[in-house]
């Protein structure tokens, strides 16, 4: 008969982490919700280029948990 594995500690790191993933979401959103903290008649392209760099690595996250892109398969 196999033991089971206590993964006590696996589950409260894992948790721990998802809340961590969870907040930085949520600080994510908000500040999309405030267009970034930009008015729009004082729009540059520096905002736009600093978009671009968000948008990039979201797509790192987003292709790697979706297995989309390079990770595909």
């Amino acid at each position: 008969m196999l033991k089971r594995r206590d993964n006590t500690r696996a589950l409260a790191a894992f948790v721990a982490k998802k809340q961590e993933i969870d907040a930085m979401l949520a600080r994510i959103a908000a500040l999309s919700d405030e267009h970034f903290q930009v008015a729009p008649d004082d729009v540059t392209w520096g905002h736009i280029g600093s978009l671009e760099d968000y948008a990039a690595l979201l797509k790192r996250i987003t292709n790697t948990a979706f297995r989309e892109g390079e990770h595909a398969g």
